[in-house]
């Protein structure tokens, strides 16, 4: 199963519906898409000044790395990346490519919180939203 807490993940949710509904989103223009590298996430428009922005950033620096890695493994399943029989393979990827700016690459993505609950709901898990 996951190291990572449903509870957790699903604070996370919370906060990135919060800035994610408030924040306009630069996106790349390079056409590219499949799995992409952490440092080519579309950016944040704002400094990230947010109170939940903030509180995002703080709760993804307190998980271990390989929680990290599952937050980042369960959006690329939510995203539909992979595919709940490829868990491993979400995994292994998201090892590989783990920098310390898991934060700002989940942060990047603008459809996060809806990834994340999908995500969850490939393991029979869901959010009190």
């Amino acid at each position: 199963m996951l190291n990572v807490s449903s509870e957790t993940v699903c604070r996370l949710v919370e906060l990135a519906q919060a800035f994610q509904s408030q924040e306009a989103i630069i996106l790349p223009d390079d056409g590219s898409n499949p799995i992409d590298q952490p440092g080519d996430a579309p950016a944040p428009a704002s400094g990230g000044g947010e109170p939940s922005q903030a509180e995002f950033r703080t709760i993804i620096a307190d998980l271990e790395p390989d929680q990290q890695t599952e937050v980042v493994a369960l959006m690329w399943l939510g995203r539909g990346d992979f595919q709940e029989d490829d868990w491993e393979g979400a995994l292994r990827l998201a090892r590989d490519e783990w920098t310390p700016e898991t934060a700002d690459y989940l942060l990047g993505h603008p459809l996060l919180a809806e990834y994340l609950v999908e995500g969850l709901a490939a393991f029979g898990l869901g959010c009190d939203l």
